[in-house]
This record gives C-alpha cells, structure tokens and sequence, in this order.
C-alpha cells in the first residue's frame, strides 16, 4: 500500500509522481482533479488537530509509565 501512496501522491509532499503513460491523453478533469488534492495537501494542520496528537502522545495522559 506504501507503493501506492507514492504513485498517487503530490510531487511535493512525496517527492515522487507515478510516470505519465505514453500514448494517452488525459481526460479534461484530471489537472483540475491534481489542482484540487494538491491545495488540499499544502493545508496547514489545524491547531486543534495538533493538540489532539500531543496529547495522544503524551505518556503521562495515556496511562503508560
């Protein structure tokens, strides 16, 4: 499943994009559809969101010594 992550996702983030194929034409929606996941990529992560991860983290929160 790793390898599919890299194939579908954004050259930024990944630094990998699966390789267009030769001899096809892409449909019309298909940069608008890659415009659109990469805005969604280069979202920043909500400070709430952050918080719940630290506090995930934090041993002393959880239970674990």
């Amino acid at each position: 499943m790793a390898a599919d992550k890299q194939k579908v996702g954004s050259e930024k983030v990944r630094g990998h994009r699966a390789p267009e194929k030769t001899g096809q034409a892409k449909p019309e929606w298909a940069d608008g559809l890659r415009a659109l996941y990469d805005s969604i990529v280069d979202e920043p992560l909500p400070d709430s969101f952050k918080d719940l991860l630290e506090r995930l983290d934090d041993p002393s929160l959880n239970g674990s010594s």
